[in-house]
Formats: structure tokens, C-alpha cells, sequence
């Protein structure tokens, strides 16, 4: 039997706004531990976890007296940087993912590339400007962060939702499929690069 390389990472990430510590499984059990000072943010980064199949760990100081955005978006930046380290070559991955996620009225879609080509298309909008102690523009700034240090593209799309707290979740929780099935290995690969160019 082939032994498989662990797919991991440990990040520390260090600025003037935020102090970041994070480790990363891609082939966990959804287990995770979150402590950022933001408690939607937290909730939305467990469901993350627990519905994409990563073991995450996060400890966050940032300068939330002033607002949560460096927060945020530094997590999505470190984030994203574990998730690309953890991926190696993308040998054998499958590569594309998708998911359509309902959570009462709200519906969300996510289309996950690994391409090795950052890019967000965003569609999605929100009834009210906080849920919490988090902005809802900052829904979308985690995702653009976290896809630029990925080296992913990712079309988030939401197609039904009047419950910002549902629209919020469901985005992440579609996300989270959709990533999983693009991390997943392809049995059939042989250790291939998902790619004509042989390159991701």
C-alpha cells in the first residue's frame, strides 16, 4: 500500500494589525479550534472546518478596537497561504469542485478551481451591514483574500436569501464542499497534475 504524503501546514503571520497563528489539515475530520475575537467570524470558520474536511486551528490578536477588517482579511490571506503550501504540486487532486448549499431560505452556490490563477467572482449580496460584531462586506474581502493567497479561482453565486446570518453560512458552508471536492484525490490520476500544461 502507497503511503500518502500528509498534506499540512503551520502558518505564523506577523504585522502591525494582526498576530496569526494557524495550522492546517487537508485530510482531517473537520475538527477545529478558532479564537479570533470575532464570534460570527468564528462560527463561519468552524462550519468551514467541519464541512470541508480540514482540521484548522487559528489564534488571532488583532486591532479590533479599531474595526475587524485587517482581521479578517489577514486570516484569509494566512489561510489561503496554508492551503496552497499544504497542496504541494497538486498531484492527484481532482481539481474542480462544486457545491449548491440551502440553509432555510437562503441558497448559495460555489465553483472551486485549483488553478494556480487567483481570481473571486462575486455574487452576492446582504440585507444588512453586520451580523454580529462582523461586517457583511467582509464576507467577501475573507473569500478575495483567502483566493489570492491560494492561488484558486472561486465563482460564489447566491441564489436565494432575505436572512443575512442564513446567506453568510450558506456561502461559507457551499464553499466548503466545493473545496473539498476540489482537494479531494483522484484515484485514477496515478499522481498526475490535473493540468495539459503539467503544471498547476
Amino acid at each position: 500500500m502507497t503511503t500518502q504524503t500528509p498534506r499540512t501546514a503551520t502558518l505564523n503571520r506577523h504585522t502591525n494589525e494582526t498576530d496569526i497563528a494557524l495550522s492546517l489539515s487537508l485530510d482531517g475530520k473537520g475538527k477545529s479550534s478558532i479564537q479570533t475575537g470575532i464570534g460570527f467570524f468564528d462560527h463561519m470558520l468552524e462550519a468551514l472546518a467541519r464541512h470541508g474536511g480540514l482540521d484548522l486551528e487559528v489564534r488571532v490578536k488583532g486591532d479590533l478596537h479599531i474595526d475587524d477588517h485587517h482581521t479578517i482579511e489577514d486570516v484569509g490571506i494566512t489561510l489561503g497561504e496554508a492551503i496552497h503550501r499544504a497542496l504541494g504540486d497538486k498531484r492527484g487532486i481532482e481539481r474542480f469542485g462544486f457545491a449548491l448549499v440551502p440553509l432555510d431560505e437562503a441558497l448559495c452556490e460555489a465553483v472551486v478551481d485549483i488553478s494556480g490563477r487567483p481570481f473571486l467572482a462575486w455574487n452576492l449580496t446582504f440585507p444588512r451591514e453586520m451580523i454580529g460584531t462582523m461586517a457583511t462586506e467582509m464576507v467577501e474581502e475573507f473569500f478575495r483574500a483567502l483566493c489570492m493567497a491560494a492561488r484558486i479561482t472561486v465563482h460564489m453565486n447566491g441564489r436565494a436569501g432575505t436572512n443575512a446570518h442564513h446567506i453568510a453560512e450558506s456561502a461559507f458552508k457551499a464553499f466548503a464542499r466545493a473545496l473539498r471536492m476540489a482537494l479531494a484525490r483522484d484515484p485514477r490520476s496515478a499522481g498526475r497534475i490535473p493540468s495539459t500544461k503539467g503544471v498547476l
